[in-house]
């Protein structure tokens, strides 16, 4: 018992070779948007316009493109204008039924009418509104497949990435697992073709690890409010 405990007490204070085995070495990571966003169009129908190009930053619920949309327009216009007729019906009838010359079922028609019509007006600006395709992040336009006049539907024709913040993946030797927290800072050193340093935060730590090669996933998010820094580049990351 005395001999174990010598011993392990010379493994942990006394072998210098072995406490810097425990040391987390620089890993090599990727670094990726933060999100990357494909738009393609809830309805079928013709692009009206594409207001965006490749390159263009857009903001959260900025209008990207509008599909053409006469028809639901029309239909927007024809329940307005039952709406209105409703409620001008309703207002010459009042004296009538202040005097009480109009029933109540007939009363009760005519509001039934009105809300039948402010139902149908509600439906056709939903459809209008789902021909106008809106950013749903903050980024920056990095694909365009779509122009005005072509038809679109499930598949994509614009792909936008965020990359404030950006994400750091690193895959980490199952050797070291337990060894980084979420929440903790990391250290980034980027070489080619930007240089710079930069700290990170441990965002994701995966619970699983890949049985084939023995390594788990850790996700980063670094800050990039300038956006000096592009996605696609490769770093060092060091966890100590």
């Amino acid at each position: 018992m005395k001999n174990a405990l010598a011993l392990l007490i010379y493994l942990l204070f006394l072998c210098p070779s072995l406490s810097a085995a425990a040391e987390i070495p620089p890993l090599e990571g990727i670094i990726e948007p933060n999100e990357l966003v494909q738009f393609s169009s809830q309805v079928p129908g013709i692009l009206e316009d594409v207001k965006v190009d490749r390159g263009t930053w857009v903001k959260r619920g900025q209008v990207i493109a509008t599909l053409k949309s006469g028809v639901q327009q029309a239909a927007v216009d024809l329940a307005k204008a039952h709406v209105d007729f409703g409620k001008r019906k309703l207002l010459r009838n009042e004296a009538l039924i202040k005097k009480q010359l109009i029933s109540i079922h007939d009363k009760d028609e005519i509001e039934t009418e009105i809300r039948f019509a402010e139902l149908e007006l509600a439906e056709a600006e939903q459809q209008l509104a789902l021909r106008t395709i809106k950013s749903t992040i903050d980024g920056v336009v990095v694909e365009r497949t779509g122009a005005a006049g072509e038809y679109v539907g499930e598949d994509p024709f614009l792909t936008i990435a965020s990359i404030d913040p950006l994400s750091v993946e690193v895959v980490v030797p199952a050797a070291y697992y337990g060894m980084i927290r979420k929440g903790s800072d990391a250290q980034l050193e980027v070489t080619d073709p930007i240089t710079g340093k930069y700290t990170a935060k441990v965002a994701i730590v995966d619970q699983i690890i890949d049985a084939a090669t023995s390594t788990f996933a850790v996700r980063l998010e670094l800050p990039n409010p300038q956006k000096q820094l592009p996605a696609g580049l490769k770093c060092l990351v060091n966890f100590n």
